[in-house]
């Protein structure tokens, strides 16, 4: 009996270990809001999502398995509160599904589907972090191309230096395109953070077409934390075949009361083209947007967004998707309000 117990007691301990050693945490983001979308002279009211953060549905984990080396996994999905369905790609693990090995010195190596190393370097300066009717991929105008690695890559492995070498931080990404147009990408991003710095540069290729053709994306960006206020700026080129698109982009957070004001402006500025197709010199677009979010508490907040894009030229982007047409030239607007409430 006494064995019995001495042995009980030696397999709880080794399990207590174990249980130390790894962990799992299920977490999540609901936003909803509902905004009003004008086009020209239509306008239109909507239950939107994505205001403030990205809705998702997720599950991370780690294993300690000594020396200073992880392992890892993450499981993330998108979410649209507002009808219940799951994000319009059909990828149920749209945002990201990772298995990873980490040490302490050497850095991460991750596999899998995960963000571009270009898409965070220039989200990571957009002061509605590229969300909601305000955010700076508004500006882009998506050019002629089949790319499919704007934001994330599917079969992507991917290198992440090691936390610790005096704020100097980097990743290095390459996909697969596994026979799909539009989905092979290699790319990375280097940059230096301390106090309140934040500075970095990135540089990515996506294979857009039959022919091998690349669309190039290149971008630098700035930003710096006073206190009270933080102020950020990008300058992004986008590239293919002859035609160009520069983005311009300036950002501030404030905190204001139980909350923060979010201001924004960008141009995008088209050049190039050819006889067959005809020139995009006259057709840029700009983008202003001013936002207050209120927190209610650390996982809850309210937030306000009014967003203005002004086309030019042939160029119709409008600030969100809706049933209304735009027309070549015209403005596009948008007002939220909604609710963030993450866990």
């Amino acid at each position: 009996m006494k064995k019995s117990l001495i042995a009980l007691a030696v397999l709880s301990g080794f399990a207590g270990v174990a249980s130390a050693q790894s962990s799992v945490t299920l977490f999540g983001v609901v936003d909803a809001n509902v905004r009003n979308i004008k086009n020209g002279g239509d306008n239109i009211w909507q239950t939107g999502t994505d205001g403030y953060n990205s809705s998702r549905l997720g599950f991370r984990g780690t294993e300690d398995l000594g020396g200073g080396l992880k392992a890892g996994f993450w499981l993330e999905a998108g979410l649209n509160p507002d009808d219940g369905t799951i994000n319009s790609s059909g990828k149920f693990w749209h945002r990201r599904s990772t298995v990873s090995l980490e040490s302490s010195s050497l850095g991460e190596v991750r596999l899998g589907r995960d963000f571009t190393p270009t898409y965070t370097a220039m989200s990571a300066y957009d002061a509605f972090g590229d969300n909601g009717v305000g955010k700076f991929s508004n500006l882009q105008s998506k050019l002629t191309g089949t790319v499919n690695t704007n934001t994330r890559a599917d079969n992507e492995v991917q290198y992440f230096l090691p936390k610790n070498i005096g704020g100097v931080y980097g990743s290095v990404a390459v996909a697969a395109g596994e026979g799909t147009v539009g989905n092979k990408y290699v790319g990375g991003r280097l940059g230096f953070a301390s106090g309140g710095l934040d500075v970095s540069g990135a540089y990515g290729t996506t294979e857009a077409n039959a022919a091998a053709d690349k669309y190039k994306v290149g971008t630098v960006g700035a930003a710096y934390d006073f206190g009270v206020v933080r102020l950020s700026g990008s300058f992004s080129q986008i590239k293919f075949l002859a035609i160009k698109e520069r983005l311009y982009y300036v950002g501030a957070t404030a905190p204001i009361g139980q909350g923060s004001l979010r201001v924004s402006f960008g141009k995008g500025d088209l050049s190039g083209g050819t006889l067959a197709t005809a020139t995009r010199d006259a057709d840029d677009i700009t983008l202003a947007a001013i936002g207050y979010v209120y927190n209610l508490s650390k996982r809850t907040a309210l937030y306000g967004t009014y967003a203005r894009l002004d086309n030019k030229g042939a160029s119709k982007t409008a600030i969100a998707t809706s049933a209304l047409t735009l027309a070549a030239g015209q403005k596009s607007s948008g007002v939220e309000l909604g609710l963030r409430h993450s866990f």
